[in-house]
């Protein structure tokens, strides 16, 4: 893994909200998938890089379920929350003229759900032209062969799935 450049590069943090995050999830619990995202968070911070925390609101209903903000510490880490109403992070949403204005061109993914939330939004942003990272760590799904295979089969054609330990800002 190189080291990226923190003045062009974005932490996207997808549907870290209190009601996914303790969802039943695989390969790791939500809990541990929000602490390595956190950690991303604080070294992006740090470094003086972005972070954007994404959120899903269902569209059509008057009230959204219990736990649909952000965790809390997700809340305070991020630059900016922007709110998505359907699956991926782009659609509707001015996540790319939010990056773009800050002159993104490298994303770096935590989320949850790896084969839903977080390869939707990383999707989009392929087909925008971004270079894009995910932390295995920072990721988790409903169950372990989604995850596995959102990270061994789709993710790699899109970008590099990468340890927590190999991404550096410098």
């Amino acid at each position: 893994m190189r080291t990226l450049d923190p003045s062009r590069t974005a932490l996207v943090l997808v549907d870290l909200m209190d009601r996914i995050v303790a969802a039943p999830l695989a390969p790791r619990p939500g809990a541990d998938a929000l602490a390595v995202s956190l950690d991303l968070a604080a070294a992006f911070r740090r470094a003086g890089a972005p972070v954007v925390a994404v959120r899903v609101e269902r569209p059509n209903v008057t009230e959204q379920p219990p736990g649909s903000e952000l965790a809390v510490e997700v809340a305070a880490a991020a630059d900016a929350v922007v709110v998505k109403r359907t699956i991926g992070g782009f659609q509707g949403t001015g996540l790319h003229e939010l990056l773009q204005a800050r002159g993104v061109d490298t994303l770096v993914f935590g989320g949850i759900a790896t084969n839903l939330g977080v390869e939707s939004t990383a999707r989009a942003a392929a087909d925008l032209g971004y270079e894009l990272v995910f932390v295995e760590e920072a990721m988790t799904a409903l169950t372990e062969a989604e995850h596995r295979a959102a990270v061994d089969l789709n993710l790699p054609r899109f970008g590099e799935v990468a340890g927590r330990a190999d991404v550096r800002l410098g």
